[in-house]
C-alpha cells in the first residue's frame, strides 16, 4: 500500500471511528460543543473515583446514580490515573456560567470539570446518559463513547409548572419529578399549590385552608382532595435544593381562589358562603382589595410562604381576574376614588404592587401570569410570565421587565400530543424575534406546564415523556445546534432510558389517522387505518372495549357491515398508548341523501362538508377529529331529502358539549317532516338536560320516537343558546354548537 492510500485508509478510520462515536452520543439536551474521538472508556468494577476538593455530596450522588444505572458500586477512590473518573472544580474554566462545564472522555480516564458545583451536576446528567444501559452491558463493561463535551444552557430559567390543585399528586411523585427535571438539567420547579378547586399548602395561621379549602365535594358526592403539610413542604424544598433545582410556589391572587374564599369568605368581594370548586375554568369570585383585612390575610400567608420556599421569586399568579364583582363593590369603589384609579385594570395594578411590595420589603419579588401587565402592570423588578402568545413577553421587555416565555401553543404540555405534537415543541424558540442584546437578557428562559383538569397522578407520564425532551432541548441548546431529524434519532435511544426510569411515556403526536369510506353497492364502510410515527402498530376491534387481548393487528383496510363500533389503538413496546379512537357507524333512512341547511358551518370545523351529517360516521370524542361540524352562535337548520316517501317513526342527531372549549348542548332541538319539502309538520321537540356547567366532554344524542308518519323530507332546527353563559370565561362571546349526524328511521 502506498504513503497517499495509507493516509487515506487512516482518515476513513478515524471519520468511522468519530462517527460510531456520535451515534452513541444520544444526550438530551443536545450539548452545545461534540467533538466524537475514537474509541470508548470501559466502566466496570475496577473504575475509581477522583473527586477533588470538598465534594463529598456530589460524589455520594454520582456513585448512587452510577449504581441505579450500572448496578455497579463505584464508590471506591482511584489508586491511580488509569481507569478513573476525575470530578473536580476547576475556576480556570474561561466560561463564567455557573451552569457550564467541560467533559472529556478517553480510553483511560473521564474528566469533568466545572467552576461551580452547580456545573458540575449539570455535566455529570451528560455522563449518565452517556454509559449504555445494562442490557447492553452483559460482561459488565459500559463502553462509555469518546468525546470531548464543552456545555452551557442557552437560557436561566428552565421549569415545569406542575399543577397538584386540580388533581393532588403524592410527596414522593413530586420528588420523583424532581429527578426527572434534574436528569434532563431543568433547574425550575414552578408548584402550582393553590386556585378554584383546592389549597393544597398548610397555613399554621389559616387552618381552614387545608381544613375546607383542601377538600371538595364531587358531583357524585365523594370528596376529593389532600395537602402537604409544613413538613413536606420542607423535605421537597431541601430534595430539591441537592438536585441544584429552585422550587418557586405560586400562591393565586386576586383571582382563582375560590378554595380560599370557601375558607374564610370575609375576603371576598361579594357576600358567601363558597364551596371549592369542582369544574374547570375561571370563577367570578375574587378577593376584595377595597378591604384592608384582605391584604393582611395575603400578607400572614405569605409570610407562611417565604418561610418555606427560599426562592427569590413567589409566583402569585395573577391570571383571568374578571372583575364584575370589584365594579358592584362599594368598598372597592371607594379606594379607585381614593387612589385615583381610572378602572378596574387599574385596581388589580394597585392590588399587584401592594403584594409586590410587601414581599420586596422581605428580600422577594413577584413572578405572575401576563395579566399582571393590565392597568398600569408591576412595578420594575417582577418577572412575567407570557402564557397567551409572546405578547406579553414583548411588552414586559419594552416596560423594562424580565420575562419568561411560555405560550400555551408550545409549552402546555396538559394538551393531549393530538393537538401539540413534539415537533411542534421543538421548533418553538422561546426568543422573541427581534430583540437586540440588552433586549435578550430580559428572557430568562421557559417553562412547561402540566395543568392536570384531565390528568390525574397517573396520567402525568404519559403527557409530560415525550415532549418535555424537545422543551428540555429548547431551553439548553442553541438554535443552531438544533435539528429536528436528529433529535428524533436520538428519542429513540431515550425512549429506552424512560422505560429504565419507569416512566410510562405516551405519543409524540397523534398516532393513528383514519379515513373512511362507504361502498355503495356492497352497503359497506371501508376503515383504513395509518399509523403516524415509527415504533408504533395499530390494534383495533369490532365491539365495545379494546385491550391488548382482545385486538388484532391491523393490516389492511377493515370492511364494517351495519351498525357496528370500530376501537382503534396504538401499541408502543407492548403498551397500548395514546388515547382510543372510537368509531361509530350507522345506517339508516337519511345515510348519504341530499341534505341542506340554511345557514353555514364554520370553515373552522367543516367536517368535509354538509354531507357529513348524513355520512353514517359518528363523531368521537375529539371535537377535532374532523368529523364534528361547528355553528358558532348560530343556529342549526337541515332539510335531509330521504329521496322518496317513507313511514318515518325516529330522527335523532348528535350533538356534543365541551364547555371548556365554548361548545354547548343545543337548548333545544324541534324535528319536522313534509311529504313535498314545502309544508312541514312538527313532530315533537327534545329539550336538553346536560347541564351547561358539566366540565367533562359529553356526547348526546336527541332522539325523537313518535308514531309512524308518511315523510319524505326530515327537518331539524337546533336552537344555539347564542352566547356562553354569565358564570363562563368567555361570558357574552358566541357559542358554538358541534353536529356530526341526522339520522331517521
Amino acid at each position: 500500500m502506498n504513503r497517499i492510500s495509507l493516509i487515506l485508509c487512516l482518515v476513513t478510520l478515524v471519520f468511522v471511528s468519530m462517527s460510531l462515536g456520535q451515534s452513541v452520543i444520544n444526550v438530551v439536551p443536545k450539548p452545545n460543543s461534540i467533538i466524537p474521538e475514537p474509541g470508548s472508556f470501559p466502566l466496570s468494577r475496577s473504575t475509581g473515583m477522583n473527586l477533588q476538593g470538598s465534594l463529598k455530596s456530589l460524589g455520594l450522588y454520582l456513585t448512587e446514580q452510577l449504581k441505579e444505572f450500572t448496578r455497579l458500586d463505584l464508590s471506591r477512590t482511584a489508586a491511580n490515573n488509569h481507569n478513573v473518573i476525575t470530578v473536580a472544580v476547576d475556576t480556570d474554566l474561561a466560561d463564567p456560567n455557573v451552569e457550564a462545564y467541560r467533559l472529556d472522555v478517553h480510553r483511560t480516564a473521564i474528566r469533568l470539570r466545572a467552576r461551580t458545583e452547580i456545573g458540575l451536576f449539570r455535566g455529570v446528567q451528560t455522563l449518565l446518559q452517556l454509559i449504555p444501559l445494562p442490557d447492553s452491558a452483559k460482561t459488565g463493561i459500559f463502553h462509555i463513547p469518546c468525546c470531548r463535551i464543552v456545555d452551557r444552557p442557552r437560557f436561566r430559567w428552565r421549569g415545569l409548572n406542575l399543577d397538584c390543585v386540580r388533581h393532588f399528586m403524592t410527596k414522593d411523585f413530586v420528588k420523583r419529578y424532581i429527578d426527572l427535571l434534574a436528569y434532563y438539567k431543568f433547574n425550575i420547579f414552578h408548584w402550582h399549590l393553590t386556585d378554584d378547586q383546592g389549597w393544597r399548602i398548610e397555613i399554621k395561621k389559616y387552618p381552614k385552608l387545608t381544613q375546607v379549602g383542601a377538600w371538595r365535594k364531587e358531583a357524585d358526592g365523594t370528596i376529593y382532595g389532600g395537602y402537604y403539610t409544613q413538613e413536606d413542604i420542607k423535605e421537597i424544598v431541601n430534595y430539591a435544593k441537592t438536585r441544584y433545582i429552585t422550587v418557586v410556589p405560586e400562591i393565586e391572587m386576586p383571582g382563582h381562589c375560590e378554595a380560599s374564599l370557601a375558607s374564610y369568605p370575609e375576603n371576598a368581594s361579594i357576600d358567601g358562603p363558597f364551596n371549592v370548586g369542582i369544574r374547570w375554568g375561571v370563577y367570578k369570585d375574587i378577593y376584595c382589595p377595597g378591604k384592608e383585612e384582605t391584604f393582611a390575610f395575603l400578607e400572614n400567608v405569605l409570610r407562611e410562604v417565604m418561610d418555606l420556599f427560599p426562592s427569590r421569586f413567589i409566583h402569585i399568579g395573577g391570571d383571568e381576574v374578571p372583575k364584575d364583582e370589584w365594579k358592584g363593590n362599594a368598598l372597592c369603589q371607594k379606594l379607585m376614588r381614593q387612589e385615583g384609579l381610572k378602572n378596574e385594570e387599574e385596581l388589580q395594578s394597585y392590588f399587584i404592587r401592594r403584594i409586590q411590595e410587601f414581599l420586596r420589603s422581605h428580600g422577594r419579588e413577584i413572578a405572575g401570569w401576563d395579566e399582571i401587565l393590565e392597568g398600569n402592570g408591576p412595578d420594575s423588578g417582577a418577572v412575567v410570565e407570557s402564557w397567551r402568545g409572546v405578547d406579553g413577553a414583548i411588552q414586559a421587555v419594552k416596560a423594562g421587565l424580565n420575562t419568561i416565555v411560555s405560550p400555551g401553543d408550545f409549552t402546555y404540555l396538559s394538551q393531549d400530543a393530538e393537538r401539540l405534537s413534539i415537533d411542534t415543541v421543538y421548533a418553538f424558540d422561546p426568543m422573541p424575534h427581534g430583540f437586540g442584546p440588552d433586549e435578550q437578557k430580559r428572557v430568562l428562559g421557559t417553562e412547561a406546564s402540566m395543568w392536570s383538569e384531565n390528568a390525574p397522578q397517573p396520567a402525568v407520564d404519559s403527557k409530560m415523556f415525550p415532549r418535555l425532551l424537545a422543551l428540555a432541548e429548547d431551553a439548553w441548546t442553541l438554535p443552531a445546534r438544533k435539528n429536528l431529524t436528529d433529535f428524533h434519532n436520538r428519542l429513540v435511544y431515550q425512549y429506552d432510558r424512560l422505560a429504565y426510569l419507569g416512566v410510562d411515556y405516551g405519543l409524540e403526536k397523534k398516532a393513528i389517522v383514519f379515513d373512511t369510506k362507504f361502498d355503495r353497492s356492497k352497503r359497506q364502510f371501508i376503515v383504513s387505518l395509518t399509523p403516524t410515527q415509527s415504533g408504533i402498530q395499530v390494534l383495533y376491534t369490532i365491539g365495545d372495549t379494546l385491550t391488548l387481548g382482545n385486538s388484532r393487528l391491523y393490516e389492511g383496510p377493515v370492511s364494517i357491515n351495519g351498525p357496528s363500533t370500530l376501537i382503534t389503538q396504538a401499541v408502543m413496546k407492548r403498551r397500548l398508548v395514546g388515547n382510543p379512537i372510537t368509531l361509530s357507524f350507522i345506517t339508516d333512512d337519511a345515510l348519504n341523501a341530499p341534505i341542506t341547511v340554511t345557514e353555514p358551518y364554520s370553515p373552522k370545523y367543516s367536517a368535509g362538508g354538509i354531507g357529513a351529517l348524513v355520512d353514517g360516521i359518528r363523531g368521537t370524542m375529539n371535537f377535532r377529529d374532523g368529523l364534528w361540524q361547528g355553528y358558532q352562535g348560530i343556529d342549526i337548520d337541515a332539510t335531509v331529502d330521504l329521496g322518496k316517501e317513507k313511514s318515518v317513526s325516529e330522527i335523532g342527531t348528535g350533538f356534543y358539549q365541551e364547555s371548556g372549549s365554548w361548545i354547548f348542548m343545543p337548548d333545544s332541538v324541534q324535528y319536522f317532516v313534509s311529504t313535498d319539502g314545502e309544508h312541514f309538520e312538527e313532530a315533537g321537540v327534545i329539550r336538553n338536560d346536560v347541564p351547561e356547567e358539566d366540565p367533562d366532554a359529553i356526547k348526546k344524542d336527541f332522539v325523537l320516537r313518535f308514531d309512524k308518519r308518511k315523510a319524505r323530507y326530515v327537518r331539524i332546527v337546533a336552537n344555539n343558546i347564542g352566547v356562553c353563559p354569565p358564570w363562563h370565561p368567555g361570558a357574552g362571546g358566541k357559542a358554538w354548537l358541534f353536529i356530526d349526524e341526522i339520522f331517521a328511521n
